[in-house]
């Protein structure tokens, strides 16, 4: 079973930075693509950023030049670098892994951001 342990959560204050981490842990599967969503109370489920392969990203124009998604793959791990954070960005993240051999997505469980201005 494939599983993805998100960290790095947590309150922090506007124009302060955060670090989420994504480890895929059990069985090993191909990695096509890696994501980050978010979701804010009483909004759908958003793209935030995404990896393909190892160098490939692609982010949501909120937030264009302050987040840097990134991949390690000796570890098995994607990042999510947040810089100047704003009380917008408040939300449950989401870690995605997606599986195009089996066509399948996995996701985390969420971790808390919470920006106080």
């Amino acid at each position: 079973q494939v599983q993805l342990v998100e960290s790095g959560g947590g309150l922090a204050q506007a124009g302060g930075s955060l670090r989420l981490s994504c480890q895929v842990t059990g069985r090993r599967v191909p990695i096509t693509l890696m994501a980050w969503y978010r979701q804010a109370p009483g909004k759908e489920r958003e793209l935030v950023a995404s990896i393909l392969g190892d160098s490939d990203t692609n982010y949501a124009h909120s937030v264009k030049g302050r987040f840097t998604i990134s991949k390690d793959r000796a570890r098995d791990t994607a990042y999510l670098q947040m810089s100047n954070l704003k009380p917008e960005d408040t939300a449950v993240y989401y870690c995605n892994l997606f599986n195009g051999a089996e066509r399948r997505d996995y996701w985390g469980q969420g971790t808390q951001v919470t920006v106080s201005s």
